[in-house]
Protein backbone atom coordinates (compact mmCIF):
# COMPACT_ATOMS: atom_id res chain seq x y z
CA UNK A 1 0.00 0.00 0.00
CA UNK A 2 2.23 2.93 -0.93
CA UNK A 3 1.13 6.64 -0.23
CA UNK A 4 0.15 8.47 -3.11
CA UNK A 5 -1.47 11.51 -1.80
CA UNK A 6 -0.61 14.10 1.06
CA UNK A 7 -2.52 17.46 2.92
CA UNK A 8 -0.87 20.61 2.52
CA UNK A 9 -1.09 21.81 5.94
CA UNK A 10 -1.04 25.68 5.59
CA UNK A 11 -3.55 26.59 8.26
CA UNK A 12 -3.29 24.56 11.40
CA UNK A 13 -3.98 25.45 15.33
CA UNK A 14 -1.79 22.59 16.47
CA UNK A 15 1.28 22.18 14.06
CA UNK A 16 4.61 24.44 14.12
CA UNK A 17 4.63 26.25 11.06
CA UNK A 18 8.16 25.72 9.08
CA UNK A 19 8.30 29.56 7.49
CA UNK A 20 8.86 28.19 4.18
CA UNK A 21 8.87 30.32 0.95
CA UNK A 22 8.42 28.74 -3.26
CA UNK A 23 11.99 27.39 -3.17
CA UNK A 24 11.90 24.97 -0.15
CA UNK A 25 8.00 23.97 -1.16
CA UNK A 26 9.59 23.72 -4.70
CA UNK A 27 12.16 21.20 -3.33
CA UNK A 28 9.20 19.45 -1.07
CA UNK A 29 6.94 18.44 -4.23
CA UNK A 30 9.94 17.36 -5.92
CA UNK A 31 10.55 14.87 -2.66
CA UNK A 32 7.15 13.84 -2.68
CA UNK A 33 7.02 13.04 -6.22
CA UNK A 34 10.42 11.02 -6.08
CA UNK A 35 8.38 8.41 -3.76
CA UNK A 36 5.46 8.53 -5.79
CA UNK A 37 3.13 11.12 -4.53
CA UNK A 38 0.61 12.61 -7.35
CA UNK A 39 -1.65 14.65 -5.41
CA UNK A 40 -1.45 17.11 -3.04
CA UNK A 41 -5.01 18.18 -0.71
CA UNK A 42 -5.12 21.50 1.28
CA UNK A 43 -5.95 20.49 4.38
CA UNK A 44 -8.01 24.02 4.48
CA UNK A 45 -8.15 27.34 2.89
CA UNK A 46 -8.67 29.25 6.00
CA UNK A 47 -9.37 28.84 9.72
CA UNK A 48 -10.85 31.58 11.77
CA UNK A 49 -9.36 34.60 10.31
CA UNK A 50 -5.91 33.24 9.25
CA UNK A 51 -6.52 32.57 4.94
CA UNK A 52 -4.13 31.06 2.16
CA UNK A 53 -4.65 33.11 -0.72
CA UNK A 54 -6.52 36.66 -0.31
CA UNK A 55 -10.00 36.09 -0.36
CA UNK A 56 -11.88 38.86 -0.60
CA UNK A 57 -14.90 37.12 0.92
CA UNK A 58 -13.17 36.22 3.94
CA UNK A 59 -11.35 39.50 4.38
CA UNK A 60 -15.08 41.05 4.43
CA UNK A 61 -16.81 38.85 5.88
CA UNK A 62 -14.55 37.35 8.83
CA UNK A 63 -12.29 39.93 8.95
CA UNK A 64 -9.79 37.53 7.69
CA UNK A 65 -5.94 39.00 7.45
CA UNK A 66 -4.36 39.14 4.40
CA UNK A 67 -1.80 36.53 3.72
CA UNK A 68 1.38 38.34 2.28
CA UNK A 69 2.08 35.42 -0.03
CA UNK A 70 -1.15 33.91 -2.23
CA UNK A 71 -0.50 29.66 -1.30
CA UNK A 72 -3.31 28.42 -3.15
CA UNK A 73 -1.63 30.25 -6.60
CA UNK A 74 1.55 29.17 -5.80
CA UNK A 75 0.79 25.50 -4.49
CA UNK A 76 -1.04 25.53 -8.10
CA UNK A 77 1.65 26.36 -10.45
CA UNK A 78 4.27 24.00 -8.47
CA UNK A 79 1.49 21.26 -8.99
CA UNK A 80 1.40 22.19 -12.43
CA UNK A 81 5.13 22.07 -12.72
CA UNK A 82 5.30 18.40 -11.11
CA UNK A 83 2.70 17.09 -12.70
CA UNK A 84 0.58 16.59 -9.80
CA UNK A 85 -3.16 17.15 -8.97
CA UNK A 86 -4.98 19.48 -6.75
CA UNK A 87 -7.44 19.24 -4.47
CA UNK A 88 -8.89 22.78 -2.54
CA UNK A 89 -10.03 22.80 0.94
CA UNK A 90 -12.74 24.91 1.97
CA UNK A 91 -13.05 27.52 4.75
CA UNK A 92 -12.88 26.13 8.24
CA UNK A 93 -14.79 28.58 10.69
CA UNK A 94 -13.74 27.17 13.78
CA UNK A 95 -16.83 28.83 15.40
CA UNK A 96 -20.16 28.59 13.31
CA UNK A 97 -20.76 24.72 12.49
CA UNK A 98 -18.55 24.00 16.23
CA UNK A 99 -21.90 25.94 17.82
CA UNK A 100 -24.25 24.36 15.42
CA UNK A 101 -24.76 27.10 13.06
CA UNK A 102 -24.20 24.87 10.34
CA UNK A 103 -26.07 27.20 7.84
CA UNK A 104 -24.07 30.12 8.36
CA UNK A 105 -20.79 27.85 7.44
CA UNK A 106 -22.52 26.64 4.50
CA UNK A 107 -23.10 30.26 3.67
CA UNK A 108 -19.80 31.66 3.84
CA UNK A 109 -18.06 28.33 2.00
CA UNK A 110 -20.62 28.89 -0.86
CA UNK A 111 -19.23 31.78 -1.44
CA UNK A 112 -15.54 30.90 -1.24
CA UNK A 113 -16.30 27.75 -3.61
CA UNK A 114 -17.57 30.73 -6.29
CA UNK A 115 -14.98 32.66 -5.18
CA UNK A 116 -11.93 30.45 -5.54
CA UNK A 117 -13.18 28.80 -8.92
CA UNK A 118 -13.68 32.07 -10.97
CA UNK A 119 -9.85 32.60 -9.42
CA UNK A 120 -8.04 29.48 -10.09
CA UNK A 121 -10.15 27.00 -11.73
CA UNK A 122 -8.42 27.69 -15.18
CA UNK A 123 -5.31 25.93 -13.65
CA UNK A 124 -4.15 22.47 -14.64
CA UNK A 125 -3.72 21.12 -11.96
CA UNK A 126 -7.13 21.74 -10.18
CA UNK A 127 -8.65 18.51 -10.16
CA UNK A 128 -11.13 18.51 -7.32
CA UNK A 129 -12.39 19.71 -3.76
CA UNK A 130 -12.17 18.68 0.07
CA UNK A 131 -14.67 19.40 2.34
CA UNK A 132 -12.40 20.23 5.35
CA UNK A 133 -15.21 19.90 7.94
CA UNK A 134 -13.83 16.44 9.64
CA UNK A 135 -16.21 15.11 12.12
CA UNK A 136 -16.10 11.48 14.00
CA UNK A 137 -20.00 10.87 14.06
CA UNK A 138 -23.56 12.13 13.01
CA UNK A 139 -23.25 15.10 14.90
CA UNK A 140 -26.24 18.27 14.19
CA UNK A 141 -26.86 19.45 10.27
CA UNK A 142 -23.65 17.90 9.02
CA UNK A 143 -25.19 15.83 6.47
CA UNK A 144 -26.69 18.61 5.49
CA UNK A 145 -23.04 20.49 5.25
CA UNK A 146 -21.36 18.04 3.10
CA UNK A 147 -24.36 17.60 0.76
CA UNK A 148 -24.91 20.56 0.15
CA UNK A 149 -21.42 22.05 -0.21
CA UNK A 150 -20.23 19.05 -2.19
CA UNK A 151 -23.17 19.27 -4.82
CA UNK A 152 -21.95 22.96 -5.33
CA UNK A 153 -18.24 21.82 -5.37
CA UNK A 154 -19.27 19.87 -8.64
CA UNK A 155 -22.20 21.66 -10.06
CA UNK A 156 -19.78 24.98 -10.75
CA UNK A 157 -16.14 22.59 -11.76
CA UNK A 158 -17.99 20.38 -14.10
CA UNK A 159 -18.74 17.62 -11.48
CA UNK A 160 -14.70 17.55 -10.19
CA UNK A 161 -14.39 14.93 -7.24
CA UNK A 162 -14.65 15.65 -4.02
CA UNK A 163 -13.44 13.80 -0.60
CA UNK A 164 -14.03 14.03 3.12
CA UNK A 165 -11.47 12.94 5.75
CA UNK A 166 -13.04 12.02 8.78
CA UNK A 167 -11.93 10.32 12.01
CA UNK A 168 -12.95 7.37 14.24
CA UNK A 169 -14.00 7.98 17.78
CA UNK A 170 -11.60 6.04 19.55
CA UNK A 171 -9.67 5.94 22.63
CA UNK A 172 -7.20 8.53 21.03
CA UNK A 173 -9.85 10.76 19.69
CA UNK A 174 -9.09 13.50 22.25
CA UNK A 175 -8.88 17.28 21.97
CA UNK A 176 -5.29 18.69 21.05
CA UNK A 177 -4.83 21.02 23.44
CA UNK A 178 -5.86 18.92 26.65
CA UNK A 179 -3.01 17.27 28.52
CA UNK A 180 -4.12 13.28 28.02
CA UNK A 181 -2.96 11.33 25.44
CA UNK A 182 -6.47 8.63 25.66
CA UNK A 183 -10.26 8.82 27.10
CA UNK A 184 -11.68 5.85 28.68
CA UNK A 185 -14.70 5.41 26.71
CA UNK A 186 -14.73 5.25 22.88
CA UNK A 187 -17.58 4.24 19.97
CA UNK A 188 -18.30 0.92 19.33
CA UNK A 189 -17.66 -0.92 16.09
CA UNK A 190 -22.06 -1.55 15.61
CA UNK A 191 -22.46 2.35 16.40
CA UNK A 192 -19.74 3.76 14.11
CA UNK A 193 -21.22 1.37 11.17
CA UNK A 194 -24.68 2.60 11.95
CA UNK A 195 -23.86 6.38 12.10
CA UNK A 196 -21.76 6.11 9.21
CA UNK A 197 -24.41 4.38 7.02
CA UNK A 198 -26.66 7.12 7.75
CA UNK A 199 -24.59 9.91 6.51
CA UNK A 200 -23.27 8.01 3.48
CA UNK A 201 -26.36 7.52 2.31
CA UNK A 202 -27.08 11.44 2.80
CA UNK A 203 -23.86 12.10 0.75
CA UNK A 204 -23.66 9.29 -2.12
CA UNK A 205 -24.27 11.83 -4.98
CA UNK A 206 -21.88 14.62 -4.00
CA UNK A 207 -18.84 12.69 -2.24
CA UNK A 208 -16.80 10.47 -4.54
CA UNK A 209 -14.27 9.51 -1.71
CA UNK A 210 -13.95 8.94 2.08
CA UNK A 211 -9.98 8.48 3.84
CA UNK A 212 -10.72 7.72 7.22
CA UNK A 213 -7.73 9.39 9.69
CA UNK A 214 -6.11 6.21 10.90
CA UNK A 215 -4.92 7.13 14.42
CA UNK A 216 -7.67 7.88 16.78
CA UNK A 217 -8.14 3.73 17.54
CA UNK A 218 -5.78 0.79 19.23
CA UNK A 219 -3.30 -0.28 16.39
CA UNK A 220 -5.44 -4.11 16.89
CA UNK A 221 -8.79 -2.49 16.14
CA UNK A 222 -8.17 -1.55 12.51
CA UNK A 223 -8.84 -4.22 10.63
CA UNK A 224 -12.22 -4.20 11.88
CA UNK A 225 -13.32 -0.42 11.13
CA UNK A 226 -11.60 -0.77 8.24
CA UNK A 227 -13.61 -3.32 7.06
CA UNK A 228 -16.92 -1.57 8.04
CA UNK A 229 -15.21 1.45 6.28
CA UNK A 230 -14.68 -0.57 3.11
CA UNK A 231 -18.02 -2.06 3.07
CA UNK A 232 -19.66 1.17 3.29
CA UNK A 233 -18.02 2.78 1.45
CA UNK A 234 -18.86 -0.13 -1.58
CA UNK A 235 -22.38 -0.10 -0.79
CA UNK A 236 -22.90 3.70 -1.55
CA UNK A 237 -20.30 3.54 -4.38
CA UNK A 238 -17.54 5.56 -2.95
CA UNK A 239 -13.80 4.99 -3.22
CA UNK A 240 -12.24 4.15 0.75
CA UNK A 241 -8.71 6.15 0.91
CA UNK A 242 -6.92 6.02 4.11
CA UNK A 243 -5.47 8.89 5.79
CA UNK A 244 -2.06 7.38 7.36
CA UNK A 245 -0.64 9.70 10.09
CA UNK A 246 2.37 9.88 9.87
CA UNK A 247 2.61 11.75 13.18
CA UNK A 248 2.46 9.74 16.45
CA UNK A 249 -0.86 10.08 18.82
CA UNK A 250 0.99 7.86 21.43
CA UNK A 251 3.20 10.49 22.85
CA UNK A 252 2.65 12.93 25.34
CA UNK A 253 4.70 15.51 22.78
CA UNK A 254 2.39 16.76 20.15
CA UNK A 255 3.01 16.10 17.21
CA UNK A 256 6.38 13.92 16.44
CA UNK A 257 7.10 12.02 13.58
CA UNK A 258 5.59 8.46 14.11
CA UNK A 259 7.70 5.31 13.99
CA UNK A 260 8.03 3.48 11.06
CA UNK A 261 6.79 0.24 12.58
CA UNK A 262 3.62 2.07 13.47
CA UNK A 263 2.67 3.71 9.90
CA UNK A 264 3.79 -0.30 8.10
CA UNK A 265 1.68 -1.84 10.24
CA UNK A 266 -1.54 0.83 9.64
CA UNK A 267 -0.48 0.69 5.89
CA UNK A 268 -0.72 -2.97 5.54
CA UNK A 269 -3.97 -2.85 7.71
CA UNK A 270 -5.53 -0.64 4.67
CA UNK A 271 -3.75 -2.57 2.08
CA UNK A 272 -5.44 -6.42 3.43
CA UNK A 273 -8.92 -4.38 3.76
CA UNK A 274 -8.86 -3.84 -0.02
CA UNK A 275 -8.58 0.13 0.25
CA UNK A 276 -8.29 2.18 -3.21
CA UNK A 277 -5.65 4.73 -2.06
CA UNK A 278 -3.46 5.80 0.75
CA UNK A 279 -2.99 9.45 1.35
CA UNK A 280 -1.58 11.32 4.56
CA UNK A 281 -1.09 13.78 6.76
CA UNK A 282 1.10 14.76 6.33
CA UNK A 283 4.48 15.02 4.20
CA UNK A 284 5.90 18.14 4.98
CA UNK A 285 5.91 18.16 8.81
CA UNK A 286 6.38 14.76 9.47
CA UNK A 287 8.29 12.63 6.42
CA UNK A 288 9.85 15.22 4.47
CA UNK A 289 13.70 15.59 4.33
CA UNK A 290 13.93 18.89 4.51
CA UNK A 291 11.21 18.92 7.77
CA UNK A 292 12.34 20.86 10.73
CA UNK A 293 11.83 17.20 12.80
CA UNK A 294 15.34 15.56 11.66
CA UNK A 295 13.29 12.04 12.44
CA UNK A 296 10.99 12.96 9.32
CA UNK A 297 13.79 12.38 6.79
CA UNK A 298 14.51 8.68 8.48
CA UNK A 299 10.96 8.17 8.40
CA UNK A 300 11.23 8.88 4.53
CA UNK A 301 14.36 6.91 4.07
CA UNK A 302 12.71 3.90 5.91
CA UNK A 303 9.48 4.63 3.82
CA UNK A 304 11.94 4.03 0.53
CA UNK A 305 13.04 1.00 1.82
CA UNK A 306 9.80 -0.52 2.86
CA UNK A 307 8.61 0.56 -0.83
CA UNK A 308 11.72 -1.88 -2.45
CA UNK A 309 9.93 -4.70 -0.76
CA UNK A 310 6.23 -3.79 -2.27
CA UNK A 311 4.99 -5.84 -5.38
CA UNK A 312 4.35 -4.11 -8.12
Amino acid sequence: MKITGTFLDEISHDIPHQNWGRAEWDADFSHMKAIGIDSVYLIRSGHKRWITYPSQVLMKEQRAYQPPVDLVKMFLELADKHRMSFYFGLYDSGVYWHQGDYQKEVDINLKVIDEVWKKYGHFKSFKGWYLSQEISRKVGKIIDLYATLGKHCKDISGNLPTFISPFIDGTKAVYTFDNIESKPDSVTLDQHEKEWNEIFDGIKNVVDSVAFQDGHIEYDLLPGFFEVNKKLADKYGMKCWTNAETFDRDMPIRFLPIKFEKLRLKLEAARQAGFDKAITFEFSHFMSPQSAYLQAGHLYDRYKEYMKTLKP
